[in-house]
């Protein structure tokens, strides 16, 4: 089995299991396979940049290297920010409780692009929980599935049922533009009338 996901509210710790919500399991899939002339399954390959060389599955692969050329492994790199300054990597949230839920309001919620969503199940009973949730209170807390550079928001919400999902998202960036200087907009005197002659009749179309 793996490792719960321990939530503590209101002094009780909750053991979470948590169980992918995606689009084969609301929808179905559907699974398409391609055979040759013989009936021997296709795969999928690459063509190289020459044009010519067809290099077949698990025939590439990603490499590190310095600003010299230099091949580095994955365990010498180190994070850093756009000044320079080392960023500290975040932990796993299975490696410890989530010992704080901050309340948020739905319209924090909608602000946030939400890419995962998760069925939570406990073996035991927590109705303290589940009666805020079912209220339309919705809590919020840093969320890595296996560490990383940074966490994610994690949010706590049940449908009307008093099924606990969490959603996990990031802030929606938005960035408006426009026109430095809006251009005065002036009515042609020409093509103003009140004549009835050139009201369109749209029963004649």
């Amino acid at each position: 089995m793996a490792k719960p996901l321990v939530i503590e509210f209101e002094g009780k710790s909750i053991d979470f299991q948590l169980e992918k919500v995606d689009r084969t399991k609301l929808y179905g899939y559907v699974e398409t396979e391609v055979h040759d002339d013989s009936g021997k399954k296709c795969e999928l390959a690459t063509l190289s940049g020459d044009g010519h060389t067809i290099v077949g599955k698990g025939g590439t692969s990603l490499a590190y290297l310095s600003p010299d050329g230099l091949w580095r492994k994955k365990n010498e790199l180190k994070a850093i920010d756009v000044q320079g300054n080392p960023i500290t990597p975040v932990k796993s949230t299975f490696d410890a409780p989530v010992t704080e839920l901050t309340e948020v309001s739905i319209e924090e919620y909608l602000s946030h692009n939400i890419n995962l969503v998760y069925h939570l199940q406990a073996e035991e009973q927590h109705p303290e929980l589940v009666t805020a949730l079912k209220d339309g209170r919705i809590f919020q807390f840093p969320f890595s599935y296996r560490g990383g550079l940074n966490s994610s928001a994690g949010f706590l919400l049940a449908n009307a049922d008093g099924v606990i999902f969490l959603c996990v998202g990031s802030p929606t960036r938005l960035e408006f533009i426009g026109f430095q200087n809006t251009a005065e907009v002036v009515e042609d005197a020409a093509e103003s009338t009140d004549d009835e002659d050139d009201i369109l009749d749209f029963s004649m179309m």
